[in-house]
């Protein structure tokens, strides 16, 4: 079977053409190592130079996906090889290397990152009631705050202090049913974060490595926006399920998240979808639904990235005062529009990372 299998996914790879040297990715040199196990999960490491198009890290998955048999896809992403730096047939070498910097931490379970491209746009609204609304439906949930600049989680939860060391672990601090580490618990409310990129890689380092998380269903992490050292760091360090870009519906905001996007691309990560907030106004009087920005947007950034549109939050009165107030709006007012749309966007995380969500009784407080 596997011989089988793996004829069938190299057939696949020979499909897959790189139009900047009009070749398929196997003649190309860019598959460098290829690994098909029994039970049909196809490991590979991959060479994007930056002059190639990064959707062929997608094109791979998908066409790796559509080989029957294959149950599992895992990409890792690499520069491709200076000429002379290492020898033919060493292809097990590179592989091995990014292995050593990206660990598992099968613990945490299906690890999520919420990214977008600009601020201002609700990423960590976004994160936030997403990681609520799982808790709720009976996930166990760990929330880490890697918007190192910004760190706006703290708030949106209503928790201050510092977090307790047991053991010589951190103990994240909890709300809401979901388990939270923020620099913001770290560091004075005024402080400002000025620094350099190592300092950012250590910090999200030591949030993965040394919080004792428990086992838990669901990790999210909360990025800066952009595609920075955060990013970077996050990607190569753990074996990120998928990331959610989050969007306004203005082109402005569309195209930054489309360079996100890109990023994720990139480094091997897949797009899960695309999450359009502020994308319309429901009247709390009348419930005449308005556009109050240029409609559409989320939806045709998710068309050219080939991904699905989680969903379209609305803007909500109050919904900002909650969140000041510590309490997600999921947990706060689940009745209304915005609240029915997060859960929905939930929902259909637990399904594209499977599983059966379980209801419990709404918290309040």
């Amino acid at each position: 079977m596997s011989d089988k299998l793996q004829a069938l996914v190299a057939g696949a790879l020979t499909n897959v053409r790189n139009p900047r040297v009009d070749n398929d990715v196997i003649s190309a040199g860019m598959v460098q190592s290829l690994d098909v196990s029994a039970d049909g999960r196809v490991s590979l490491t991959f060479a994007l130079g930056r002059d190639d198009p990064a959707v062929l890290v997608r094109d791979v998955r998908r066409a790796l996906r559509e080989v029957e048999g294959v149950t599992e896809v895992d990409i890792q992403v690499v520069e491709p090889r200076a000429p002379g730096t290492a020898p033919a047939g060493a292809t097990s070498s590179a592989r091995e290397s990014r292995a050593q910097q990206v660990m598992d931490f099968p613990s945490l379970g299906t690890i999520l990152a919420v990214s977008s491209g600009k601020g201002g746009v609700g990423k960590s609204t976004v994160a936030a009631n997403l990681a609520a609304q799982l808790a709720h439906m009976g996930k166990q949930v760990g929330l880490m705050d890697a918007d190192i600049y910004g760190p706006n989680i703290p708030r949106i939860f209503g928790v201050t202090g510092q977090p307790p060391v047991v053991a010589g672990r951190i103990s994240p601090l909890e709300s809401h049913g979901v388990k939270l580490m923020s620099l913001g618990f770290l560091i004075e409310r005024d402080a400002p974060a000025i620094w350099r990129g190592p300092i950012v890689v250590k910090v999200i380092t030591q949030f993965l490595q040394d919080v004792e998380w428990g086992k838990l269903d669901f990790f999210i992490v909360d990025l800066p926006p952009g595609t920075g050292d955060a990013q970077l760091s996050l990607t190569q360090s753990v074996r990120v399920k998928g990331a959610i870009i989050v969007t306004t519906p203005q082109e402005m905001a569309v195209g930054d998240a489309l360079k996100g996007a890109r990023m994720f691309e990139r480094v091997g990560v897949p797009v899960m979808g695309i999450v359009e907030n502020m994308s319309y106004f429901t009247c709390p009087h009348c419930g005449e639904r308005s556009e109050i920005f240029l409609a559409g947007g989320g939806q045709r950034l998710a068309d050219e990235l080939e991904v699905p549109l989680l969903g379209r939050i609305p803007l909500q009165p109050r919904m900002a005062d909650l969140a000041d107030q510590g309490r997600p709006v999921v947990v706060a007012e689940p009745d209304s529009p915005a609240a029915q749309a997060l859960s929905e966007f939930a929902s259909r995380i637990v399904d594209e990372a499977g599983g059966e969500s379980v209801s419990l009784p709404i918290m309040t407080g």
